[in-house]
């Protein structure tokens, strides 16, 4: 082999996903695909049908009296359980801790959004489970609920917390104020700019479901269900909902259907088919339809947001404030306060403003919670930013592009602490803006310009050049198991939910143990199994859980050679792993690693944990061209170029598939969805009849490429890829959009997502 080809398998291999044949074939394993020992009874959650009352119940126990009714919970029937927690505690600007409001499991007498949980419906049968349902009564004395962000602070609002005195959830910030200030009253000109950062529903392939079980003799709990990572869902089970052990639970997760955060989160089923199996003593089973899943499950996004820039007389930016509302929902939920929090950290993006300042206000409305969701406040932050610097370019006379690069943070000061205190490690931000721009062929778009106009559609160019944080601080334990026929075992507690961990892993133990990826097991999702696990989200599953991979190979190999030297009567440094043996250097001496195991009496491991100090950095530039129809308001994305730097690439095939994945995520973001809710607070997009998800034909085909810098702070180098694309896209998008529309038809700001009828009614408005 050639030294500078790449391997078969490692780092940089170009290896085909080894998960996919069993899910392209129908043999993949969900939660509802799981056997259950013994018949499963079938749980359905009553949940509120306004948005904001107080209730009472009757026909209960009418409804218990029907056939095949096993049980019926409501908050009478659970009393004890403690509340669904908050798990990040904001400190405030005034320097206090904000109140969490407390989450019943079942409400007790009031709810607070369409999709509240009222009780918990246990049957034979999911018909008989419906129809028992259907004969609770729900009796509602209702009131004006809190909707939208900005009128849920107005004097006079209805107040979703009327104990709280207020919808403002919390406010933080950060920065120097007084240093803002001031470069704002020296400045040349000030760019103002609100943008509206609409609602998500993350809309996953599979919808939640799980199964409950509940063992007498031991005592314990298997949930089955799929996560994110079962670990967290465990322990806050066991320590903060039940008040018991957490080895007194085991979380089981099959096959995922796809996660996007939503999955990360304990969700109230969870809890109660796990009382439910322990009152009946036979297993539970919840299966969520998808409105239940467009009324229940955490939302993503929902800002609004205003950010101000101040320039020098030169297009350079001296100064920078910003202030995002960042809608909550109707409660805290899990992660929920932690998001805009990061947000406002990142707002800054890739440019050196040595004045900032950001805040975030949280809102109490009467709608589903919002959570985590791809990327987690930092699409938000950047998509503020690159709308913001364009508008600025806009008002300067300055090509956007060109504008962006005069206020790059330059390479050369690199590592290079914000002013909101991250620490940007590597980079190359101008030279991934130029490769971009030379690959959409930028410097003739007047000519494409012009072609589309002929034809009598308008078309835009837009650049997004972003950074994200992600791989936060920790470590990821892995352990390599040698298996008596020569086979490995992995076992890691990171949570693949589409991603491709088996192969991505397994091609880095290969390599290392001279073995095929199909003599490579994956044992993740299992509470029992695996130690410990701090699961997938943030993008943390290969900077975090690779480099521990592979320092347990490394482990495995020096206690597999030792043994192998004795064996063989040779010094350590004579062998060689290749192709499932152990061989000498030069001799056609050898001893199968089949052979190694077997001698050995117990299980022949290795673990590691490979700990990271500080957060990956991974950046790069999208530019998109659009194409408007002005007698539709339809857009159709022409042209889209991607260079990114994520520091190494681990495998180009599954690299390109989350960058496509998040850039599609996106694009839905900006062309397609909209949650929309009426002023009773019913969610009238409660169905993908009603909110539109971008399909093939919405999309355009990616040019994509990277321009690596290894991080520094990360033992591999790797930067992580997983919610990049959804953190590039929407802005450049937009940008283009927006470009379009303001010089064909005089459109000053349009919000996401622009629809056609958005384009066509901005036009229309335009021109009146």
């Amino acid at each position: 082999m050639d030294k500078l080809a790449t391997p078969k398998f490692g780092v940089g291999a170009p290896v085909r996903r080894k998960e996919d044949a069993a899910f392209i074939s129908g043999k993949g394993q969900y939660t509802d695909d799981v056997p259950v020992q013994g018949a499963a009874a079938h749980a359905v959650v009553l949940r509120s049908s306004l948005a904001f009352a107080k209730f009472t119940l009757s026909g209960v126990d009418e409804a218990r009296a029907m056939d095949g009714v096993r049980l019926i919970l409501t908050s009478e029937d659970i009393e004890g359980m403690n509340s669904i927690p908050c798990k990040v505690i904001l400190k405030q600007l005034d320097g206090t801790k904000h109140w969490v409001p407390k989450r019943e499991v079942l409400c007790s007498d009031r709810v607070r959004f369409v999709g509240d949980a009222i009780a918990f419906v246990v049957a034979d049968n999911v018909e008989q489970a419906r129809a028992a349902m259907e004969m609770i009564e729900v009796d509602y004395e209702d009131a004006d609920p809190a909707i939208g962000i900005v009128p849920a602070l107005e004097d006079g609002a209805p107040l979703v917390w009327p104990e709280h005195g207020s919808n403002q959830a919390f406010h933080v910030g950060m920065g120097d104020e007084a240093a803002m200030e001031a470069a704002f009253q020296k400045a040349h000109h000030i760019t103002k700019i609100t943008v509206n950062n609409n609602r998500l529903v993350s809309n996953a392939v599979e919808p939640r479901a799980c199964l409950g079980e509940y063992d007498e003799a031991s005592g314990r709990y298997t949930l089955t269900t799929g996560t994110q990572g079962g670990h967290g869902m465990r322990d806050l089970i066991a320590k903060d909902i039940f008040g018991i052990e957490p080895q007194d639970i085991r979380v089981v997760t099959p096959d995922v259907g796809g996660g996007f955060g939503t999955k990360m989160f304990t969700y109230l089923e969870y809890p109660l088919c796990l009382i439910a199996a322990r009152r009946l003593g036979r297993p539970v089973k919840w299966l969520q339809e998808r409105t239940e899943h467009f009324m229940s499950d955490a939302h993503g996004r929902d800002n609004v947001s205003t950010a101000e820039l101040a320039l020098d007389a030169s297009g350079k930016m001296i100064g920078l404030k910003v202030h995002v509302l960042a809608n909550m929902g109707a409660y805290l939920h899990e992660f929920g306060p932690g998001i805009p929090q990061v947000g406002i950290t990142m707002t800054s993006g890739l440019y050196d403003i040595p004045a900032t300042w950001v805040e975030a206000t949280g809102v109490y409305t009467n709608t589903v919670p919002v959570d985590a969701f791809r990327g987690a406040g930092r699409p938000e932050a950047l998509y503020l930013m690159e709308r913001l610097v364009d508008k600025a370019a806009y008002e300067m006379g300055m090509d956007p592009a060109e504008f962006r690069r005069k206020s790059f943070i330059p390479d050369d000061a690199l590592p290079y602490t914000t002013a909101s205190g991250r620490m940007y490690d590597t980079g190359e931000f101008s030279a991934h803006l130029t490769k971009a721009l030379e690959h959409i062929e930028y410097s003739s778009f007047a000519e494409r310009e012009a072609e589309s106009l002929a034809r009598g559609v308008y078309r835009g160019v837009g650049i997004s050049s972003y950074v994200e944080a992600c791989a936060f601080a920790g470590g990821e334990e892995a352990k390599l198991e040698l298996n008596k026929n020569g086979s490995v075992t992995l076992l890691i507690g990171t949570q693949s939910n589409g991603q491709g961990h088996a192969t991505a892993y397994g091609q880095v133990i290969a390599e290392q143990l001279g073995l095929q990826l199909d003599q490579i097991e994956l044992v993740q999702g299992d509470t029992d199994r695996v130690a410990t696990g701090g699961g997938t989200g943030g993008s943390r599953s290969i900077p975090i859980g690779l480099p521990s991979v592979k320092a347990a190979s490394e482990s495995l190999i020096r206690k597999i050679k030792e043994i192998a030297s004795e064996k063989l009567e040779v010094g350590v440094a004579d062998l060689v792993l290749e192709e499932g043996q152990v061989r000498v250097v030069g001799t056609d001496q050898q001893i199968s690693l089949a052979d190694v195991a077997g001698s050995q009496p117990e299980t022949l491991s290795a673990a590691e944990k490979v700990m990271q100090d500080e957060c990956t950095y991974p950046n790069g530039t999208h530019v998109c061209e659009v194409e408007i129809d002005p007698e539709t308001g339809k857009t159709e994305v022409v042209k889209y170029v991607i260079v990114d730097d994520f520091g190494v690439t681990v495998n180009p095939l599954l690299l390109a598939g989350q960058v496509h994945g998040g850039a599609a995520q996106a694009i839905s973001q900006a062309l397609c969805e909209k949650t929309v809710y009426d002023e009773t607070g019913q969610l009238l997009s409660a169905s993908l009849m009603d909110y539109h998800v971008a399909r093939a034909d919405d999309l355009p085909s990616f040019y994509f490429s990277t321009n690596n810098v290894p991080s520094t702070t990360n033992a591999m180098g790797i930067k992580g890829a997983g919610e990049a694309g959804s953190i590039g896209a929407t802005p450049a998008v937009m940008n283009a959009v927006q470009y379009a529309l303001r010089k064909n038809a005089g459109v000053e700001h349009i919000d996401m997502p622009a629809t056609p009828v958005a384009v066509w009614t901005a036009i229309q408005d335009a021109q009146r």
